[in-house]
């Protein structure tokens, strides 16, 4: 099988092209690389590499492929918030326009990485499936949102769009970053002593390991739905936590680390927790093989290793906000956050 990775030297997208790699699944890669000076370790190399702007996407670009993996995306809520246009653009038109020439080529399997966060909130007694209203609170959760419901009326016997909603994700990456929770409170801990909690804690958050989800990629290309539209929250049902148990775990992996409540979110509005039951249904298979102590720990050993200094740490190299700043100030990418070369 010959699969199109976009996103593929992104942080989820490194883990992804070398599991599927070593599942003998060749890798194209496509990606316009905003963080091609942010390597953690070395990046596996995909069988083609295509170094363009989703937004660019043409038919040629999927010649011999069997499946589409669509990864590719500004990644987070900060960066979502710089300039909302930019998000709707990448996150939203561009990937309706690459699912639509995915259909016009005849591929049977269009996989779109989507996100538990276009949930917004809901109350803590509460697990919510896949049918559960959608409340986005961000413009990166908005273009989520966006995109399912604009690929969905493509989906018929012949095309299958499977939306995969993804926990939020920590582990270690070739293209590591720091500004996602728990990678933060470890990173903090090992390069200060602290573990600073911006908001009083009390959030409730679904995790996911980046290595279960390249393993839940590729049980969907192991068994692909024949047509139709899918929608699943891709995670462990034992894997709610309250950002203060994240902390928690965190202080017990970092020797001395102490927990800092800094309340500058105060009481953060985006609390959730999900339901994961009907992917493990659908593919009995999975097993999420890491939990947040076997994660925490993994990266602190990791850090350790490479004995990153705070200044690495706090630094443009792992997280995606100060990059993508840093490469306009650098005026090496111009107000449509293209490429000036």
């Amino acid at each position: 099988m010959q699969v199109l990775l976009t996103g593929n030297r992104g942080y989820i997208g490194t883990v992804v092209t070398e599991f599927l790699s070593s599942r003998g699944i060749r890798v194209i890669g496509l990606d316009t690389d905003y963080y091609r000076d942010c390597d953690f370790l070395d990046l596996p190399e995909p069988v083609q590499q295509i170094y363009k702007d989703s937004r660019r996407i043409e038919k040629a670009d999927l010649k011999g492929v069997d499946a589409v993996i669509h990864l590719a995306a500004l990644s987070n809520d900060p960066v979502g918030e710089l300039n909302e246009q930019w998000t709707y653009d990448i996150n939203y038109h561009a990937s309706l326009q690459l699912a639509r020439l995915a259909k016009e080529v005849g591929l049977p399997c269009f996989l779109s990485a989507s996100s538990c966060s276009l949930y917004g909130i809901s109350s803590a007694d509460e697990k919510l499936t896949e049918e559960a209203p959608m409340a986005p609170l961000t413009a990166y959760a908005k273009s989520k949102v966006q995109c399912e419901e604009s690929i969905r009326p493509l989906a018929d016997a012949k095309f299958a769009a499977v939306f995969m909603r993804f926990a939020t994700v920590y582990g270690v990456s070739p293209r590591l970053r720091f500004d996602l929770v728990l990678n933060n409170l470890v990173g903090w801990a090992y390069a200060t002593g602290k573990i600073r909690i911006l908001s009083d804690g009390t959030p409730w958050r679904p995790l996911v390991h980046v290595k279960d989800i390249a393993q839940a990629l590729w049980c969907v290309l192991e068994k692909p739905p024949r047509g139709g539209c899918e929608v699943f929250n891709v995670g462990d049902n034992n894997a709610n936590y309250q950002v203060k148990e994240l902390a928690a775990c965190v202080q017990k992996t970092v020797p001395g680390a102490s927990i800092e409540f800094t309340h500058e979110h105060g009481k953060d509005a985006r609390t959730f927790r999900v339901d994961f039951s009907r992917f493990h249904r659908t593919f009995p298979s999975f097993r999420a093989r890491w939990d947040i102590a076997k994660g925490a720990r993994e990266l602190y050993e990791v850090l350790l290793q490479k004995k990153l200094r705070f200044e690495d740490f706090d630094g443009r190299r792992f997280t995606r906000l100060k990059q993508i700043r840093y490469l306009l100030n650098q005026r090496r990418l111009d107000e449509g956050l293209f490429w000036r070369h």
